[in-house]
């Protein structure tokens, strides 16, 4: 049954168990961070902790364009269902490992199927609903991405100190039987015309072999100078490979990623938006509980429930730009805007000082939450209305695959200032403190490279107990001096994020609106703007795929 045809409850049905997929996706990539420590004690391969994240990081990042042209050419359904039963399975064989070696391996794979899903669950919408409905509802699952990166680390720290470690990943289970059971009987399957010798095998395998080195390189900058060996490596193979990956591109005739669409304005902007922007998430998500913990000394529990009027300012103007977005003709006012509140956001979260109240932090991150929810439903909906139906897998693909990418790229950029100023700013700060020479730093190691255990509350009650009283005012003065160092450098730090998020804003102004109406006759979701018939002439193949 064409996907245009389902009934009312049949779309409500197989949205369900869309929904269920990307819950499962998402949620993983942010629930098992909180379990390592734990599984590092138990597993004994300190070794691997880094690699446990980047294995998964790699693996899923490379799979999303590939997946999107496949879902393209042979359908939706049968890579949701697959990405669905192979990350549950993985997920079995995570909580199954017996050493860090196994569990690393096994989170590759979780990976694959993982990236699978992100690339597929943002694009069966546009194959079932028309665009007034669709940009709604990605404003919705845009909220469940989201939501997921806040509740993941309090269940995950729910479930090591309950059931055990290997919970974690045994969760997914259940949810991913019952996401397979509803997509399988809810999410029709439209036949395809396409057959696997027109795959491009050559590019996937030169986009995989240049995306490799390029992803582990900004991974491990967090332990390796931008300078070293080691980056510089990685990134010039990289950088030949990716190289070579455009010109066998040009050559194929099914290429991975058709670069005839960075020419089309709608595609372009709207992935320089998502890049840039994601900058500002992830510097949002991963660098403010250092604002709660390390500056305004609140507990690493709390700091993190602080985090979700974000993901509500997220979810609210995802919906809010939905319903604008299918009202007004200008809609690139909603892209400026949007990308403009995440830079005002950002420049409010530089200001923060010991002085500043948690409130004022919440204000800042729901003014970031309502400019990435504003962005994220309409970069994905303007390509999917500027394409085709036979390339909106691809098109969809790479929103989410650049949005991924700008979200490394800034995680390793801003971790790199982070590491790089902390420690001479803290030793400014306590410099100044002119501290007798016979009174040393009780900080040690944590003052310089960790510090979420110096401002751990039971490590600061532990250290400080073990003073004389007399020495327990100075060391009250040296953690100000350290809660001073940090904000000094975040305020370094949020200021290069809201420079880089400037760039979508600039982006945004040179967005050309696309109508965002169904084509007649080629199933819902689909425009008949001028952008898409210069797609239609630009990407002619040799059989037309159905969406």
């Amino acid at each position: 049954m064409p996907a245009s045809n389902l009934t009312r409850g049949q779309k409500i049905f197989a949205t369900a168990g869309v929904m269920l997929a990307l819950l499962l996706a998402s949620l993983d990539q942010t629930v098992v961070g909180t379990a390592m420590p734990r599984i590092i004690s138990e597993l004994n391969g300190l070794e691997y902790y880094a690699w446990v994240t980047t294995a998964y990081l790699v693996s899923s990042t490379i799979v999303v364009p590939i997946a999107g042209k496949l879902g393209d050419m042979f359908g939706r359904k049968p890579f949701l269902l697959t990405g669905m039963v192979g990350f549950v399975l993985a997920s079995a064989l995570c909580g199954l490992s017996q050493n860090m070696f196994q569990l690393t391996l096994f989170r590759a794979i979780q990976g694959l199927f993982g990236g699978m899903l992100f690339a597929t669950v943002f694009t069966v919408l546009a194959d079932i609903f028309p665009p007034e409905q669709r940009v709604k509802l990605q404003g919705v699952f845009g909220g469940v991405f989201g939501l997921s990166s806040v509740i993941g680390p309090t269940l995950g720290g729910w479930l090591t100190d309950g059931l055990g470690w290997r919970w974690v990943f045994y969760v997914n289970l259940p949810v991913g039987i019952l996401a397979v059971a509803v997509v399988a009987l809810g999410l029709p399957y439209v036949r395809s015309h396409a057959n696997w010798r027109q795959i491009d095998f050559l590019g996937g395998a030169v986009l995989a072999a240049g995306l490799v080195p390029l992803l582990i390189a900004l991974s491990i900058t967090n332990t390796h100078a931008w300078t070293s060996p080691e980056v510089l490596g990685l990134l010039l193979l990289a950088g030949v490979l990716l190289i070579s990956f455009f010109f066998v591109e040009r050559r194929a005739s099914e290429p991975v990623v058709p670069f005839q669409l960075f020419k089309l304005n709608a595609f372009t902007i709207t992935v320089i938006i998502a890049f840039f922007t994601a900058f500002g998430m992830f510097g949002s998500i991963i660098f403010v509980p250092l604002i709660y913990q390390g500056v305004l000394g609140v507990s690493a529990t709390n700091s993190g429930q602080l985090l979700t009027p974000m993901v509500l300012g997220l979810i609210v103007f995802s919906i809010v730009s939905g319903q604008l977005m299918i009202r007004i003709r200008r809609y690139r006012v909603l892209a400026i805007a949007g990308a403009s509140a995440v830079v005002g956001g950002l420049l409010l979260l530089s200001q923060v000082s010991v002085g500043t109240t948690q409130w004022e932090v919440v204000r800042d991150l729901v003014i970031i939450g309502a400019g990435l929810g504003t962005t994220f439903p309409l970069t994905i909906n303007v390509v999917q209305s500027a394409l085709a139906g036979k390339m909106v897998g691809v098109a969809t693909s790479q929103v989410q695959f650049w949005r991924n990418l700008g979200g490394t790229v800034g995680t390793a950029v801003l971790g790199s200032v982070l590491a790089n100023r902390l420690t001479d700013s803290i030793q400014k700060q306590v410099a100044a403190l002119h501290l007798p020479p016979q009174f040393k730093l009780p900080t040690g190691q944590a003052g310089g490279s960790s510090p979420q255990a110096l401002f751990d509350p039971n490590n600061l009650a532990h250290l400080r107990a073990a003073l004389p009283p007399q020495a327990a005012p100075l060391f009250d003065q040296v953690i100000h001096a350290t809660r001073l160092g940090l904000a000094d450098t975040l305020h370094s730090l949020f200021l290069i994020a809201a420079a880089v998020v400037a760039i979508a804003v600039v982006a945004s102004f040179f967005l050309r609106e696309v109508p965002l109406k169904a084509a007649a006759g080629r199933g819902t979701g689909f425009s008949e703007a001028p952008v898409a018939e210069v797609a239609e002439e630009e990407f002619e193949q040799k059989e037309a795929l159905p969406a």
